[in-house]
């Protein structure tokens, strides 16, 4: 019986509560497993009055007995707690000492009131034993602790509903039906007497008890019927606390597990005289336990080696079925917790749990931003491989869009597989930040292949403008600069053409297209800009070239020979004004059609010299080229400035001076040598006559008198006549010396 019971002091005679030992008696008779589905009785009652006796008849329990050989005296000192053999459900039976016992003294009523409060705190069922001679009697050992039962009753802010099952001992003859009704009528006075909190001025005493009455022979006198009184009272024990039962319709239960602790916190509140309130005191109670339970379960989850497992998965790369398998160890995890806290008072049991969930998610958000950080990067990289493969099947606009849509939806399928049941985390901004990064990167691919476009027809546009811009500067006539024109607006609109059609496929707004089409056509004038101001650079080097081969090749590109019939001031005016052409083409540029007259304006102050006031040696005021810009011609289409022409004139004319000064000199000596040679009769002779005729008249005529103008001569001669001469002297040098 001892084994089985497990009797235990839990508040020793000083009032000191046994901690350990209830933790122990807890773990013996696994307590913690009951939930609510428990029972705890207690009895109350004078000294000596057999109390322990009834309980260990009862419920087969081992508490110490009064030795009446030893005469009556304290047996139970402060409360023991013992558990009900083959009772179910579990019952836990408090043995608490007797009330009036001279042991105590003056003290007794302190101890006596602090543990019928602890009884009524913790029981369900309070057995209050007592004579049977005491009914009715105004001074009977029962009045007194009942006025104690009912004041501290009364300092209950609300009723739990306790059973007091008043057990008379040593009943006499006359029957129960009798003393009940006496009984019940001075419990009716005495809670009537009773003080009571303005809340419950008007309560019932059914309200706050469920009084029941139960009558025992002697023990002593009449053993046996005594026993089989009280089987028959054990068996009212047996499921007690169902419907109907003897403590079916209690409150305020604490959940098994919380026992140890509620019972401490109960002896430690009477024992600092603080009123008892019942509800609080649960959700105290509850409180501290859910948060236990709540804590062992975050520790457990913890240490779960597969949430260790998905934690260190994750911090690498992206994890598949992540938001089931963690959903599954959250769900077990609360489910473990509900289990363990169902019997807790349920507005504590939701809000611990809520907190519990609350901590086990900020335990795992870690872990999913992780998670979808890696999905966010993975989506862009597939991305961004899909998409370079796209462009070389479909256009560009056409190959972002497909891809965006099918790889947001890619990760909106991703998001779904890591969304964790138990909360619903909002992705949106992970979302956007993936829409952000697939935006920038096809603005930047877009950058990149527009870029390439447009230099692709930048430098078609630059190869068909560049060598043509050339030639037709280099021929410098009326017509260059309209060629140029005509040839800038043939080659840009088919460049245009081109690059409108291979941007199609990018659908770019008609503002951008317009800027990209605007950017073409100003490249090429830019071309053609570049290239006049590459050749006005040149343009003196220019100049001399057109002055030498006009001045020095005649209309059949012929070498010109100074015979002296030639009139070289009219050649060298003609040279001059296409030079001067040259220089007034090159002097701005003229894509537009807009007239100007820079080619008047140097034609007479250059060439026509004949104009009054116009040198070469002076500025003078009236000077049309006294000035670094020319009407009409903004500065940023010249080329070449009016004082700057002058110049680059003066120098051209020094620099061709030469040649017109040699041709005049060789013109000259012509006409000189003409006059050595024989005249025409003679001419005619030596045709007619023949070679050998003519140098025997060439000897009569004494034409070799002076023989060293004879290479004069010779030079102006045909050369087949001047061969033949050559061939006569070698054969007869003889007719040198003559």
């Amino acid at each position: 019986m001892a084994d089985a019971c497990f009797s235990t002091q839990l508040i020793d005679g000083d009032g000191v509560f046994n901690v350990t030992g209830l933790e122990n008696f807890m773990k013996e008779v696994r307590l913690a497993e009951c939930g609510l589905s428990y029972a705890v009785v207690s009895i109350m009652g004078p000294q000596s009055s057999g109390k322990s006796t009834l309980l260990n008849h009862l419920f087969r329990t081992n508490f110490r007995e009064m030795d009446a050989f030893k005469g009556r005296s304290q047996t139970t000192k402060g409360i023991w707690l013992a558990k009900a053999q083959n009772i179910e459900p579990c019952t836990l039976v408090m043995d608490l000492e007797g009330t009036d016992g001279r042991e105590r003294g003056e003290d007794d009523t302190a101890f006596e009131k602090q543990s019928a409060l602890f009884a009524l705190a913790v029981s369900d069922i309070v057995l209050i034993n007592m004579w049977c001679h005491d009914i009715g009697r105004e001074q009977a050992a029962n009045k007194p602790l009942l006025k104690t039962v009912f004041q501290v009753m009364m300092r209950l802010f609300s009723p739990r509903k306790t059973t007091l099952l008043f057990v008379i001992r040593d009943k006499s003859r006359t029957p129960l039906e009798n003393l009940e009704p006496i009984l019940r009528e001075d419990i009716q006075k005495i809670w009537d007497g009773v003080p009571k909190p303005h809340a419950h001025k008007e309560t019932p005493l059914s309200e706050f008890f469920n009084v029941q009455v139960v009558g025992l022979s002697s023990y002593e006198e009449k053993e046996e019927l005594f026993k089989e009184q009280v089987s028959d009272l054990r068996d009212r024990f047996q499921h007690s606390i169902a419907p109907g039962g003897l403590a079916g319709d209690r409150r305020g239960v604490v959940p098994a597990s919380g026992f140890s602790f509620s019972s401490q916190q109960f002896w430690k509140v009477i024992k600092e005289n603080k009123d008892l309130d019942l509800p609080a005191h649960k959700v105290m109670v509850a409180t501290v336990r859910c948060e236990e339970i709540g804590n062992e379960k975050i520790a457990s989850f913890t240490a779960d080696e597969e949430w260790q497992q998905l934690e260190e998965a994750v911090q690498h790369d992206y994890c598949p079925g992540f938001g089931k398998k963690i959903s599954s160890l959250l769900d077990r995890c609360l489910s473990e917790y509900d289990m363990e806290a169902i019997y807790f008072d349920e507005g504590v049991r939701s809000s611990k749990r809520q907190q519990l969930e609350s901590k086990l998610l900020q335990l795992v958000n870690p872990a999913y931003q992780s998670l979808m950080g890696h999905l966010r990067t993975r989506t862009l990289e597939g991305f961004k491989e899909s998409f370079d493969k796209a462009l070389e099947k479909e256009g560009f606009a056409a190959a972002a869009r497909d891809c965006t849509h099918t790889f947001l939806e890619k990760f909106d399928k991703g998001s779904e597989d890591a969304a964790i049941q138990q909360v619903n985390w909002d992705t949106s901004k992970v979302k956007d930040k993936l829409k952000r990064d697939i935006e920038g990167h096809v603005a930047s691919v877009r950058a990149t292949k527009l870029s390439e476009v447009c230099a692709k027809y930048e430098a078609q546009l630059t190869k068909a403008l560049a060598e043509p811009v050339e030639a037709l500067l280099d021929s410098a006539s009326e017509d260059t600069w309209p060629a140029i024109r005509k040839l800038l607006q043939r080659e840009t609109k088919a460049a245009v053409l081109g690059l409108e059609s291979a941007v199609s496929s990018f659908e770019l707004d008609e503002s951008t297209e317009k800027e990209l089409l605007a950017k073409l056509e100003k490249h090429g004038k830019s071309v053609v800009e570049s290239k006049a101001k590459e050749e006005a650079g040149r343009v003196l080097i220019r100049m001399k070239d057109r002055f030498s081969t006009l001045f020095s090749r005649d209309a059949d590109s012929m070498p010109r020979v100074w015979t002296g019939k030639e009139d070289i001031k009219a050649i060298t005016k003609t040279a001059r004004s296409a030079s001067m052409k040259l220089l007034s083409t090159m002097a701005a540029i003229r894509l537009e059609e807009d007239g100007d007259n820079i080619e008047n304006t140097l034609s007479l102050a250059l060439v026509d010299t004949s104009r009054p006031g116009t040198t070469d040696r002076s500025i003078q005021s009236s000077d049309p080229l006294a000035s670094s810009s020319w009407e009409t011609v903004p500065e940023e289409k010249t080329l070449i400035t009016p004082v700057r022409c002058k110049n680059l004139w003066r120098q051209f004319k020094a620099e061709t001076e030469y040649t017109v000064t040699q041709a005049i000199a060789a013109q000259e000596a012509n006409k000189r040598n003409n006059n050595w040679l024989p005249p025409p009769w003679a001419l005619a002779a030596m045709a007619i006559l023949g070679f050998n005729e003519f140098m025997t008249l060439l000897s009569h005529l004494g034409a070799v008198r002076n023989w060293q103008r004879i290479p004069t001569w010779i030079s102006s001669c045909h050369p087949f006549a001047v061969n033949k001469i050559c061939s006569h002297y070698n054969e007869h040098p003889e007719e040198i010396s003559r």
